[in-house]
């Protein structure tokens, strides 16, 4: 491992984790079914704590889109709120295939502690060579640190990512889960561990002031390195999240309304129309994020720009100086001919003709 200004490297990871060969076969089934209806939009679910306080909200879609020229779903969770005045958040934005393997998928999570706020982002993608690639930042006050692990696609095999479980765990409500089943995942450290899937049938939930009936999943990290990480989710019969739970955790997550019942037809998912929907990026913290880091390197690219070329500014004076003097009617006729007179492929007749106070070119005799 190469470790240089708080990078690190590893090259194909080594792991002990592996699926079971009935969780790989479960997740190739999976591929060959066309009729579980994941794509959806899931109403907003509330976050609250103990004693019922509200402190956030949470959203998840799903979408079918392409990747690479391969049909996939396009999974999306954001939630954010604060505790004790202190923002946090996390988003999940992924992108996997009709088997549920993962091809790419951006986690970011953050705590706005005053004076030492903390970032995390991690990049999961599938290579062209078909290595997986791993890059986490991490940032806490003025330190930071990234970590970048390769791992050979065969040490992904029947493994979930934090995207693929939210349409893995839809799937399993309403297919069940088999007995001796053994997934791949990430755990907070992103070391390679198995988790485990078991049901916890049928209960009553509250949602607004209705009633309804949901089935309950419970799903288990078992990490290498920390202590089992388990949570309790319940979802409707059309395989929306009516709640979850961290077990130790005093937060929950609740569906703040009964979603529109979704019909589920035989058609393949590969042929359905996608529903293009307009773009929120001020309200998407990875999305803002990145126009914010894409707009500091542009100001960065100009400015340098503009040092390499003094003569540029000396031309925009000139340009100025001209127009303000003449005052032309016709503002880009004026900055044609001003700018074109530096052309070598440019005719020689008087510049700035068309803003002359006088004849704009010699008359022509009769």
């Amino acid at each position: 491992m190469d470790t240089e200004n708080g990078v690190s490297a590893e090259k194909f990871t080594a792991s002990l984790a592996k699926a079971s060969e009935k969780a790989v076969a479960y997740l190739g089934s999976v591929g060959k079914r066309s009729k579980f209806g994941l794509s959806s939009t899931c109403p907003c679910i509330i976050l609250t704590m103990l004693l019922s306080v509200e402190i956030g909200e949470m959203t998840i879609t799903v979408e079918n889109t392409m990747w690479r020229g391969e049909p996939c779903y396009l999974v999306h969770a954001n939630s954010h709120g604060s505790i004790d005045q202190v923002p946090i958040g996390t988003s999940v934005t992924a992108y996997v295939g009709r088997s549920l393997q993962t091809f790419e998928q951006t986690h970011y999570e953050y705590v706005k502690i005053p004076d030492n706020p903390l970032d995390k982002k991690t990049l999961i993608v599938l290579d062209e060579d078909g290595t997986y690639s791993v890059k986490k930042t991490e940032s806490q006050g003025d330190e930071m640190q990234r970590t970048d692990k390769y791992f050979k696609k065969e040490l992904f095999q029947g493994f979930i990512s934090e995207g693929s479980n939210l349409l893995l765990q839809r799937i399993m409500v309403k297919r069940g889960v088999p007995e001796d089943m053994t997934f791949v995942a990430f755990d907070s450290t992103t070391s390679l561990c198995t988790s485990s899937y078991k049901m916890l049938g049928k209960s009553e939930r509250r949602i607004g002031l209705q009633q309804v009936h949901a089935v309950g999943l419970n799903r288990t990290i078992h990490s290498v390195e920390e202590s089992p990480t388990t949570w309790e989710s319940y979802f409707l019969s059309t395989g929306h999240l009516a709640s979850r739970t961290q077990l130790g955790s005093g937060v929950t997550m609740t569906l703040s309304r009964i979603p529109e019942e979704h019909q589920i037809t035989n058609t393949d998912l590969s042929e359905e129309t996608t529903e293009v929907k307009p773009l929120k990026w001020e309200e998407d913290m990875q999305l803002f994020s990145r126009f914010l880091d894409r707009k500091a390197e542009l100001a960065d690219d100009h400015a340098t720009y503009m040092r390499r070329h003094p003569e540029l500014r000396a031309l925009l004076a000139d340009f100025l100086q001209f127009l303000l003097l003449r005052k032309p009617d016709d503002v880009t006729g004026f900055a044609s001919e001003f700018f074109g007179a530096f052309s070598t492929a440019a005719p020689s007749v008087p510049s700035f003709a068309r803003s002359s106070p006088g004849p704009a070119r010699p008359s022509s005799m009769p």
